[in-house]
């Protein structure tokens, strides 16, 4: 069964009501085949190494590799029997909550989103929540002490109703507040579990020169965790975001490969268009590869591959992860002792019986754990 997450709030509202009226209890609405599966993971069940996955719905979440995953972290449409696979294998579902903007003003609708927050994970049998801030704080403001405190209540409340539930943030790649919003990172990393470090979109950060980069370089991403460990922050409250697709970018001129220049525009960001690109996941990347024009090429300072391929009369440039350039990522979190990492998105990889693509689709899953077969060895 399919469920947006605005549905799912909706129905945990109701169960509510009706609970409160009636007595019924909001187990009766679990779709797995043993009730037990539906009951949060207990608080002893501690993996070493978190590895999140993220997951938009559909039953891609059938051919995951649940050895390598303490975690999911669903979209806005789910497939509610993920949730019996993933306790099957201890694995925890986590649902995200995307703070409204207009919440961070007033302390009542604050705690009335996270009440509804808790109804939701609680009724649908969640094991936590992802928390996702979009719009720019300014240190300083009303908004950026108010989110700090909308986080330490989130957490509190959560681990109260929820024993053993998982509470975290998304935050930008570095906490230098460039491009992205800006948090009291010290306080927020003590309420939560843990940061998810987006370890992406460094682009405009690399230089003023207008030609397509690697999404996340091994030194940025490297030097960006490790800024967060310099405020003072625990290194185990932190896991590193990768990602499972590539960045196509058009090019403007093209020279030769790793020389595809962009567009030049006008904003706040930067003169360079870097944010005029598409996503490519990578099936979509294997499949195009070895039709393209220059195949795989590796660029040593970005430690990052790329290709280029042609479309009608224009050059196209992708820059992408792959088995190599995360294994070398996933060091970073055995140097720096991270809390663990996490991937967008588990459906990006191809699931077909064809074993070519089983094999690269094993490879990816395996750059994951590059030290072992597998991170979830629990500690119960």
């Amino acid at each position: 069964m399919r469920w947006s997450l605005a549905l799912a709030q909706f129905v945990a509202v109701l169960v509510m009501w009706i609970g409160g009226a009636s007595g019924v209890s909001p187990i009766n609405f679990c779709q797995c085949s043993k009730r037990s599966l539906c009951e949060p993971l207990p608080e002893k069940l501690q993996s070493p190494m978190e590895v999140l996955v993220f997951d938009f719905g559909g039953t891609d979440y059938q051919h995951y590799d649940w050895s390598k995953i303490t975690a999911v972290v669903i979209g806005e449409t789910f497939n509610q029997h993920l949730l019996c696979v993933a306790h099957a294998h201890n694995v925890r579902v986590i649902m995200k909550g995307k703070i409204p903007s207009n919440a961070l003003r007033n302390h009542n609708t604050i705690n009335t989103w996270i009440r509804q927050q808790l109804d939701s994970a609680r009724t649908l049998f969640f094991d936590g929540i992802y928390l996702e801030e979009w719009q720019k704080i300014k240190p300083g403001t009303l908004e950026y002490g108010a989110l700090t405190q909308l986080i330490n209540e989130t957490a509190r409340v959560f681990h109260r109703a929820i024993p053993g539930s998982q509470v975290s943030i998304k935050v930008p790649w570095s906490p230098h507040c460039g491009d992205g919003p800006c948090y009291d990172y010290v306080p927020i990393a003590r309420s939560c579990d843990f940061l998810f470090v987006m370890s992406i979109y460094m682009q405009s950060e690399m230089g003023d020169e207008c030609f397509a980069k690697a999404n996340a370089p091994y030194d940025y991403t490297y030097s960006g965790l490790s800024a967060y460990i310099n405020l003072g922050i625990d290194s185990r409250k932190l896991v590193m975001g990768v990602t499972w697709y590539g960045s196509d970018y058009r090019c403007k001129h093209f020279y030769e490969p790793g020389r595809c220049q962009l567009e030049e525009v006008s904003n706040k960001e930067g003169v360079c268009a870097f944010h005029k690109w598409t996503t490519k996941p990578y099936k979509d990347i294997m499949l195009e590869l070895p039709k393209s024009f220059t195949g795989r090429y590796w660029d040593d300072n970005y430690k990052s591959p790329y290709y280029v391929y042609k479309l009608t009369d224009k050059y196209h440039e992708v820059w992408y992860d792959d088995p190599e350039s995360l294994s070398l990522k996933a060091t970073i979190v055995k140097k720096l002792k991270l809390r663990g990492l996490g991937v967008w998105f588990g459906n990006f990889l191809n699931y077909s019986v064809n074993p070519t693509a089983a094999m690269q689709t094993e490879d990816m899953w395996n750059a994951l754990c590059p030290f072992r077969r597998k991170w979830n060895v629990w500690n119960v």
